[in-house]
């Protein structure tokens, strides 16, 4: 029984530092990620097919029965759910298939705990309702602010805690050899802190699929999904396209543009030739002016926009030509009009409101 847990616990360490060093690095989306990821993957599960064949675990035991040492291989299936979220793939099918078999394996994580009694009673709700609802799974209501803040804050003076003990007992190795309870407290407290970070992950894998749901279905095999005009978009190699229903924001519009009675159906642009676009892509971002100054005030003035005379000039007369008996006369008819009028509408009749 000694060589068979060596041969488990030499899995799971080199399963541990593989995933250690995949932590550290900065190009997840790299071939030489993946191929390492996988590689720690494959390590991951012959370790817990070795669990199952020593039956480590069974339904008949409780949490006493279980060792210091074993409890850590109880995160397995927690591992291999975080290492198969970051298996990169283009299609969306494929992600949406790792994606579902990530969440079936932090089920099993959740099942294992909860069959020895693991889960605390905040945990357990939890789990029932996810098992209740798993597409539209949450681990707090989103219109209780103060709720999610108290989770958050929760989680984070765990994860605190957690790695506290986790560097104490670094420091001191030899204290874990010689107390055994330290261990146990140290991967009980590990596989606590797992279980809030496998309801977060359940929660984001449930949204992720749903938008999964909500892509456009990919085209059939064989039908290719660029133009038949051999050029990428209808571009050419200017990039000018004459298309109305092109692609626009990763957005293919379709059908027609106007409906029967003439209102726009989907965004276009009307263009009229490339050489009036190309001119019009280096002009000043302002109007520039298309007159003079002495021109814009003589079209004013056409137009009736200036009122000519006031001032000091208008009380300058000019003196009257003698010679013009036509306008003297005009002259005088005028001044004996004014004088009618004066006589006959003396100053204040008008007003005869506020008379007393």
């Amino acid at each position: 029984m000694s060589n068979e847990d060596q041969s488990i616990r030499g899995l799971f360490a080199k399963a541990e530092r593989a995933r250690e060093d995949l932590g550290e690095s900065y190009e997840p989306n790299s071939p030489t990620f993946q191929e390492n990821l996988e590689k720690t993957i494959a390590t991951y599960i012959q370790c817990l097919k070795k669990t199952e064949d020593f039956s480590l675990f069974s339904p008949n035991e409780t949490l006493e029965d279980i060792s210091s040492s074993d409890i850590q291989y109880m995160s397995i299936n927690y591992h291999l759910a975080e290492l198969i979220q970051k298996v990169f793939t283009p299609e969306v099918s494929a992600r949406k298939e790792h994606l579902l078999q990530a969440r079936a394996r932090y089920e099993l994580f959740l099942k294992l705990l909860d069959s020895y009694d693991m889960l605390n009673n905040g945990d357990a709700k939890l789990f029932e309702s996810y098992n209740e609802d798993k597409q539209n799974f949450s681990t707090v209501s989103t219109k209780d602010a103060a709720a999610r803040r108290d989770v958050k804050i929760a989680r984070f003076r765990e994860e605190k805690e957690l790695k506290r003990k986790l560097e104490y007992l670094r420091q001191n190795p030899k204290l874990a050899e010689q107390d055994d309870q330290v261990v146990r407290d140290l991967n009980l407290t590990s596989i606590a802190f797992m279980v809030h970070q496998t309801f977060q992950s359940l929660e984001s894998l449930a949204q992720e699929l749903h938008i999964i749901s909500l892509a456009p279905p990919a085209p059939p095999p064989g039908q290719s999904a660029r133009p038949h005009d051999g050029r990428e978009d209808g571009r050419d190699k200017d990039g000018y396209s004459e298309r109305l229903d092109g692609q626009v924001g990763g957005l293919r519009y379709s059908g027609p543009i106007l409906s029967s009675d003439g209102k726009p159906m989907r965004p276009f642009t009307l263009l009229d030739n490339r050489q009036t676009l190309k001119k019009n892509v280096f002009r000043p971002d302002h109007s520039l002016p298309t007159m003079t100054i002495d021109e814009y005030l003589e079209e004013e003035k056409r137009r009736g926009g200036i009122i000519e005379g006031g001032g000091p000039q208008s009380e300058i007369r000019p003196e009257p030509n003698e010679d013009d008996l036509d306008a003297a006369d005009a002259e005088t008819m005028k001044a004996r009009a004014w004088d009618e009028y004066v006589e006959e509408n003396p100053k204040g009749s008008g007003n005869t409101l506020n008379r007393g």
